[in-house]
């Protein structure tokens, strides 16, 4: 008698994790942008798409809005492997990149494609107060030049405020090396000024998890500017930021990175349950 309960226990909880299974759809291609300012600029209609990769049959998930790196001059959209699977939407984002544009169009499309998600998830199940803005390099920057200067979110009535938590990898703090190029300012010559999230400053952002790789193996600098918002993120009184050094890891840390990505979507979830 004990066998067959056993085993009846046994069959029922495999029913009910088939019945959990999670199914994942894949959108391309979709434009961030109106339809009528795209179709005015052929450049717009190239690269302001993105992907959405999202749970389909579950209610309510959060979604991670990521930016590809490549200095501002290069670089395409992907999901991250690391991030399929896991009962989040992932937005995978193309922008404009220079030479053929110059800043702040490429924060400005990254403020049109994150004001997207906050429009839309909900069409496909998703919770508007759970996006989470990340991404690698010059995708890390972009995440925080949107997240800490609220003007370009702004223009869409979306308060930067609004966004679940910032996540950016290896970003530049101080003025991009790019920017700083168009201007004619050597890469050595660090800048901080209204392009810098260093510049925006402030005790009410969102949440931060700043993440870089070895402070010895990294690009010039990347570590101790992060460090540095940081610390002076904690000057003026921000109750929720912190820094994960990748110790052995130079710029491309990204994949021991993810699971603290995924650790801090699940601990901001968790602490906006009723009750936490």
């Amino acid at each position: 008698m004990k066998k067959i309960i056993i085993l009846f226990l046994a069959f029922c909880a495999a029913e009910v994790l088939q019945a959990q299974e999670v199914i994942y759809q894949l959108k391309t291609d979709l434009a961030y942008y109106p339809k009528e300012e795209s179709e005015q600029d052929a450049y717009i209609q190239e690269r302001c798409v993105l992907d959405l990769y999202y749970p389909e049959n579950i209610e309510g998930y959060p979604t991670v809005v990521w930016f590809h790196g490549g200095g501002l001059t290069g670089g395409n959209k992907f999901i991250p492997e690391a991030l399929k699977n896991q009962g989040i939407a992932v937005v995978a984002v193309n922008y404009r990149l220079n030479p053929k544009v110059q800043a702040p169009a490429y924060i400005e499309d990254a403020a049109a494609s994150v004001a997207w998600v906050f429009q839309h998830i909900t069409e496909y199940g998703g919770d508007p107060g759970l996006i989470f803005v990340s991404g690698h390099s010059a995708g890390g920057y972009l995440a925080s030049m949107i997240g800490l200067d609220k003007k370009y979110l702004l223009k869409y009535e979306i308060d930067a405020n609004q966004i679940a938590g910032l996540i950016p990898f290896s970003g530049h703090t101080i003025t991009h090396f790019t920017v700083r190029e168009e201007r004619g300012i050597p890469g050595t010559q660090p800048v901080i000024d209204e392009l810098a999230p260093l510049y925006h400053v402030r005790a009410d952002a969102p949440p931060i998890l700043l993440i870089t790789g070895d402070r010895e193996l990294e690009l010039l600098g990347r570590y101790e500017e992060n460090a540095y918002l940081m610390r002076m993120m904690k000057v003026v009184g921000h109750p929720d930021i912190r820094l994960y050094e990748m110790d052995g890891y130079g710029h491309g840390m990204t994949e021991p990175a993810f699971p603290l990505l995924i650790k801090e979507v699940h601990r901001i979830v968790d602490k906006s349950k009723p009750g936490n």
